[in-house]
C-alpha cells in the first residue's frame, strides 16, 4: 500500500468519526484523556528543556533579526492560506493574500520585510481545518499530539491534507522527488516550521508563563484556549484577535 493511499485511509476513518461526533451534544468530547495528559506532560518537558530555552535566546537576537524571522514564517504561511481562503469562497481575501505574498517575496526580499501590510493587503492564515470548520464539520475529539500539541480530529485531517495536498511550500520541499524541475528539502520544510514555533514561544514568553502559573489544571486550561483560539479564527472574528484570544486593538 503506498504512502498517499495510507494518507487518504486515516483522512476518511478521521473524518467520519468527526462526522459521527457531531450527533453528540459535547463536540469537545475527550476521547483519550488519559494519554493525552500524558503526551502533555511530555510536550511540558520538552518545552522547558528544550523549545524554552531556545526561545530565550532568540529573544536576545537584535529586534530587526526577529522581525525578518516572524516576516519570513508569517509569508511562507501564506501560500497555505491562499487555497483555503478559494474553497471558503472568500475571492477577495485569496486576492489579497496572493498579492501579500508577490510584494513581500519581491519588494520584501523574500518575505523578510512586510511592505504588503503597508500596503492594506490582509494576510489572515487559514487552513484546512478551518475551511471545514466553516462548513459546519465540528472539531470531534480533542487530544494532545507529540510536540504538535492540542489537537483535534477534524483539525488533525486538515493538517494531513494540508501537508499533502494544499500547500505549496510542503509540495516542493517535503514532496521534491514528486516535482520535476523545482527541489526544495524536508530540512527546508522543518526549518521553516521549527523557526515559527519558536518565533510563536518567544513572543507569547509571558503569555505562558502567565497560563501556567495562574492555571490550577494547565492542561484543562489549554484545551480551553486552543479550542477557543479555533473557534475565533474558524468565525472570522470581526475583532482582530491573538492566539490567546486577546483583542489587538
Amino acid at each position: 500500500m503506498g504512502f498517499k493511499k495510507l494518507q487518504l485511509i486515516i483522512c476518511s476513518v478521521l473524518l467520519a468519526l468527526t462526522v459521527g461526533a457531531q450527533a453528540e451534544t459535547n463536540t469537545d468530547k475527550e476521547c483519550f484523556e488519559k494519554i493525552s495528559r500524558g503526551v502533555f506532560q511530555f510536550n511540558q518537558g520538552f518545552d522547558k528543556a528544550i523549545l524554552k530555552p531556545v526561545a530565550k535566546a532568540y529573544n536576545k537576537l537584535p529586534d530587526p533579526v526577529r522581525k525578518g524571522t516572524s516576516n519570513f514564517t508569517s509569508n511562507i504561511a501564506t501560500l497555505l492560506s491562499i487555497p483555503n481562503h478559494l474553497l471558503q469562497g472568500e475571492v477577495r481575501l485569496a486576492g489579497h493574500a496572493t498579492g501579500s505574498f508577490l510584494v513581500n517575496t519581491t519588494i520584501g526580499v523574500l518575505g523578510l520585510g512586510n511592505p504588503a501590510a503597508l500596503m492594506g493587503l490582509e494576510n489572515q492564515k487559514e487552513d484546512l481545518g478551518q475551511t471545514l470548520g466553516s462548513y459546519g464539520v465540528k472539531g470531534g475529539c480533542y487530544f494532545v499530539l507529540p510536540i504538535l500539541g492540542p489537537t483535534t480530529v477534524r483539525d488533525t485531517v486538515g493538517m494531513i491534507v494540508d501537508t499533502s495536498y494544499l500547500d505549496p511550500f510542503a509540495r516542493i520541499t517535503w514532496h521534491e522527488k514528486e516535482i520535476k524541475n523545482i527541489s526544495g528539502t524536508k530540512i527546508d520544510y522543518v526549518g521553516v516550521k521549527a523557526a515559527d514555533v519558536v518565533d510563536f514561544r518567544g513572543n507569547n514568553m509571558t503569555n505562558f508563563d502567565s497560563l501556567e502559573k495562574n492555571s490550577i489544571d494547565l492542561y484543562a486550561a489549554t484545551k480551553s484556549l486552543y479550542l477557543q483560539n479555533r473557534k475565533n479564527k474558524i468565525n472570522n472574528s470581526s475583532e482582530s484577535e491573538d492566539d490567546w484570544g486577546n483583542l489587538d486593538n
